[in-house]
């Protein structure tokens, strides 16, 4: 389809936006932080902001967990932004945009007098360069090269016109163009091997620049004087309101909040479950959004001896107590995995009734699968004991506790886990090793084809599937143009996932911030993640 310039007429764009607005439904019913005090916006001051672990890299197109994401996405702008509260993508460096009919091809009309921050322009090219420079770091991109898949290359039409080409078609791509994964980084970061840009020489557009990352200390940021391209969606429009962004690493739950709570910082990301109501109490603001995508999982590696076995897999699905683990490890702001996507994502399909607590289930299973309960309640098989491991990264501060509580329901069920805890800067070699059986953990996205990004056996595939019947909706769902359609075949693939226990989904994380009474209107993306373009201190 060869449409006029206008972003609001794309084929795709009614795709991208499908059921987001349930996203803003979820959001946590204390005061927003734009409420706090009645001054008005205005320039200057420095936020600081506590993370719960160490970013490891701020480049945007290799970061992969909210600690990295908050300061790299300062750094970058996307040809695209997704509207939280309605889904649509609207304009951000591309003014307008077409998408062929059949989705293979993506011509983006850019906007003239962007530039990065040494001096050099965003154009056409800088569209190819960065493209084209995803595709070299492989699988030190993953999600962006999940993004990309079938890429055949990006034609410079004109100075400020780029036309990205696709194999087969890509219905996602227009959706992906709006996130941080696929922000555009100047020629001089792009032309880095992948670990010479994860702790400085990172050149952006965006309307921060970093100024210093010391690991496990701090990120370091400031704002880029004589910005005037930001997203459509921001209110202000030119430079920040910050003068100044310090990201402060303090892994631990009760400094964060006595830190928050004794003025050292502004906001603090990850708001332990238990610190939630103390701070409430205390008058600070608690904001929270749900997190689209993949909830936290226990993601089965099916080469393992015990764990290609289905029945295996399914009796783990059915040994679990979801709302157990909510009520006692959480809180109200989270709430059970109901599916294989969470319920805040685009084409969720509600499959309860595969996500319940059945123990006597669980124990015909193991049953059938000839695992046979021993003296000490763990189940034996020809002289083995049912004993899993589990590897898990600690960048979310609940997980420990969660998975402690899994560790015993699992053994009322005869299965025995262990459980290897990883930074989140090793974890990703640990599931590329795979000498594990289960992986926990999660992923962010609003649009479904983060189903694709996580069990198809054409991508990166750390769980080692081998499923032709999922492939091929995978396949379909990434490639239909047409919204119902597309629908039908993500909650087919949500189906398969959970009837073939290629993910026991737990529950879904909701992003909680604390924030002092000063901070004003510290935006969600439509993915959850931060944005602070717009943001003031009283």
């Amino acid at each position: 389809m060869s449409g006029p310039r206008s972003p609001h007429r794309s084929a795709l764009t009614a795709l991208a936006a499908v059921t987001v607005l349930s996203l803003a439904a979820t959001a946590c019913s204390s005061s927003p932080a734009d409420s706090a005090g009645s001054s008005a916006p205005h320039s200057g001051g420095r936020l600081t902001f506590a993370l719960a672990s160490d970013p490891i890299c701020v480049d945007p197109q290799q970061a992969g967990n909210n600690d990295a994401i908050y300061p790299a996405r300062q750094l970058v702008d996307s040809l695209t932004d997704q509207d939280p509260k309605t889904g649509k993508i609207v304009p951000w460096l591309a003014k307008s945009w077409e998408v062929s009919e059949d989705a293979t091809t993506f011509t983006f009309h850019l906007r003239e007098g962007a530039t990065f921050s040494d001096g050099t322009p965003v154009n056409a090219a800088s569209v190819k360069s960065n493209f084209d420079g995803i595709i070299g770091l492989g699988a030190e991109a993953v999600l962006g090269s999940s993004y990309l898949a079938g890429y055949k290359g990006t034609t410079v039409v004109d100075e400020y016109t780029a036309k990205v080409i696709f194999s087969t078609p890509n219905a996602q791509f227009l959706q992906a163009t709006s996130t941080f994964t696929l922000g555009l980084l100047a020629d001089s970061t792009v032309k880095l091997p992948a670990d010479k840009r994860c702790t400085d020489n990172l050149v952006g557009s965006g309307p921060f620049t970093l100024v210093d990352y010391t690991p496990n200390k701090s990120v370091e940021e400031r704002r880029r004087e004589g910005y005037d391209w930001g997203s459509s969606l921001w209110r202000r429009k030119g430079p920040a309101y910050l003068e100044k962004l310090s990201f402060k690493v303090l892994p631990e739950s009760g400094v964060r909040t006595g830190s928050l709570q004794s003025g050292q910082v502004d906001a603090v990301g990850g708001v332990a479950p238990q610190d939630e109501d103390g701070l409430k109490g205390a008058g600070f603001v608690l904001q929270a959004r749900a997190n689209p995508g993949l909830p936290f999982a226990l993601s089965p590696n099916v080469a393992r001896p015990v764990t290609k076995d289905v029945r295996v897999r399914q009796a783990i699905q059915k040994a679990l107590d979801r709302q157990e683990i909510v009520d006692t490890v959480l809180s109200g702001s989270y709430k059970p995995a109901t599916s294989s996507l969470a319920s805040t994502t685009a084409d969720y399909t509600a499959l309860r009734d595969k996500l319940g607590h059945d123990a006597a289930g669980a124990g015909k299973l193991l049953d059938e699968a000839g695992w046979k309960t021993g003296p000490d309640g763990i189940r034996t098989k020809n002289g083995k004991k049912l004993t899993l491991k589990v590897v898990w990264a600690s960048n979310f501060g609940p997980n420990q506790t969660a998975l402690e509580l899994i560790q015993q329901q699992l053994k009322k069920a005869g299965i025995q886990i262990t459980l290897q805890s990883s930074t989140i800067g090793d974890y990703v070699a640990l599931r590329q090793k795979g000498d594990y059986d289960f992986a926990w953990g999660n992923s962010t996205r609003v649009d479904p084809d983060i189903l694709r990004t996580g069990f198809s056996g054409k991508l990166l595939n750390f769980g080692h599937l081998s499923d032709p019947e999922l492939d091929g909706l995978l396949d379909k769902q990434a490639a239909a143009s047409d919204p119902a359609r597309r629908a039908a075949y993500v909650a087919q693939a949500q189906r398969t996932v959970l009837d073939k226990a290629y993910q026991i989904p737990v529950f879904e994380l909701t992003t909680v911030l604390g924030l002092s009474e000063k901070v004003h209107d510290l935006d969600f993306e439509a993915s959850s993640r931060l944005q602070f373009h717009d943001t003031w201190l009283s």
